[in-house]
């Protein structure tokens, strides 16, 4: 009997008609059936927010020949949510890949991205799930050198699973020559964050945020360090932010209450 093709759930944040799910999605083609779900316009930034209170549209949608598409007017965590009820039906898919993204979620950034988020709430739904980042906003940018490294690490995830509760952080160094793939941890770094205040026609003061990403971390077991000397970093990642380590000591007040 021959083994049906694994079922792959591609996702983004960055739109429908972003450069980067089509290579994303392109790359998956040639492992197992491919299904997009995907925001109708830029969420970048969203992180892991929902819909509430007001409907969502979700249309299926003709934009490539042959490939099963849908259209969310949602946030990238609500395209998983509806591709598993409602495309899925409860059934999950074999694999959920975001991505890939204009921009890297190296580091701290996985907090805020859309793309990560995406990610994230396949692996909450027990999806083994990756997200997919390089590290080039334009809309020009060039994800060929990335296709071979993500059809490897789609690969393994489906060969070999990922622990329970666990996802993968990809991100890419632009340009060609990646040297290869590490293993990383995420570093400690973060945005010094400023607001970039004007004044609009009205002379009512808008702010626009900008900031430099700064790395207080030395470590060359890091995804910033991995980057750096232009590696794919590989990240493994959980959705359960407990502070195992700090229990011991909160066990150790005394409540006075």
């Amino acid at each position: 009997m021959t083994k049906s093709k694994p079922a792959i759930l591609v996702v983004n944040d960055d739109g429908i008609t972003a450069p980067g799910i089509k290579y994303l999605m392109d790359a998956m083609k040639d492992i197992g059936r491919v299904v997009v779900v995907a925001p109708d316009s830029p969420q970048s930034g969203m992180g892991h927010a929902i819909t509430v209170g007001k409907p969502l549209r979700f249309d299926k949608v003709d934009i490539y020949p042959d490939i099963e598409m849908y259209s969310c007017s949602g946030t990238p965590v609500d395209c998983v949510k509806l591709a598993v009820n409602k495309v899925f039906k409860g059934k999950k898919p074999d694999l959920c890949v975001s991505g890939i993204n204009h921009g890297l979620n190296n580091s701290i950034n996985i907090l805020y991205s859309g793309t990560m988020s995406a990610a994230v709430e396949g692996a909450i739904e027990s999806i083994p799930s990756i997200g997919f980042s390089l590290d080039d906003y334009t809309l020009q940018a060039d994800f060929s050198h990335c296709i071979r490294f993500v059809k490897e690490i789609a690969g393994q995830v489906l060969q070999n699973g990922l622990p329970a509760g666990t996802l993968l952080n990809v991100n890419f160094p632009a340009g060609p020559h990646i040297k290869g793939i590490k293993i990383s941890r995420q570093a400690n770094a973060k945005w010094a964050e400023e607001f970039d205040e004007r004044m609009d026609p009205y002379k009512r003061p808008y702010y626009w945020l900008t900031g430099v990403f700064q790395s207080n971390d030395g470590g060359e077991d890091t995804d910033v360090w991995a980057l750096e000397h232009r590696y794919a970093s590989v990240v493994p990642v959980q959705f359960d932010m407990t502070a195992h380590h700090a229990i011991p000591l909160l066990n150790s007040w005394t409540f006075n209450v």
